[in-house]
């Protein structure tokens, strides 16, 4: 695994050396053993999203103490443009987000720690990520803001076509918000 630090204290991406061979190919999607010097937390769930159309978008999400955990996210079908937003009061990077592209391809991972929220627009049609979690979901610890806040300035890359009522319904972050 090549591990790649970002700007953001914390926020990284790592890729999966793919082997190919007359059969197929074989990657690594998760090592704890290379991954543990950077999160040492223990994964307790994993799950799978399917987005049918272009241009969908999910997210923010997230979950507050005491459930807020690291993500690993991995495309494994199509592509998305995938965000974290930086919602740490302390950080040099509060309210800032980070971006990069998720493929079938790329063999890329983003990791997530607490205190960020995690979105995704699906840039062609029949997506699937893998995410995987350090807690396990909790409805009284999660978070939803709006993907449209100007506080974040996120450009998403092609126009939305479909958004649940959920995600339209999080309110954008008030004026009196001093972070997580």
């Amino acid at each position: 695994m090549k591990i790649h630090h970002t700007n953001f204290v914390n926020l990284f991406f790592f890729e999966s050396e793919k082997f190919n061979d007359e059969r197929g190919s074989f990657s690594r999607l998760y090592c704890y053993e290379s991954l543990n010097k950077i999160f040492s937390e223990p994964l307790s769930q994993i799950n799978l999203s399917n987005t049918k159309i272009k241009g969908t978008i999910r997210g923010l999400h997230m979950q507050r103490q005491p459930m807020q955990e690291y993500k690993v996210i991995k495309c494994i079908k199509g592509s998305v443009y995938d965000v974290a937003v930086d919602l740490r009061k302390d950080s040099n990077t509060f309210l800032k987000y980070f971006s990069i592209e998720l493929n079938e391809k790329n063999n890329i991972s983003l990791v997530i720690p607490p205190g960020f929220a995690h979105g995704f627009q699906s840039l062609e049609d029949d997506c699937s990520l893998l995410y995987f979690h350090t807690n396990p979901y909790s409805k009284e610890h999660e978070l939803g803001f709006r993907f449209d806040d100007k506080k974040f300035g996120i450009s998403w890359p092609l126009d939305i076509s479909t958004i649940s009522k959920r995600d339209l319904s999080f309110d954008k972050i008030s004026t009196k918000f001093k972070g997580l």
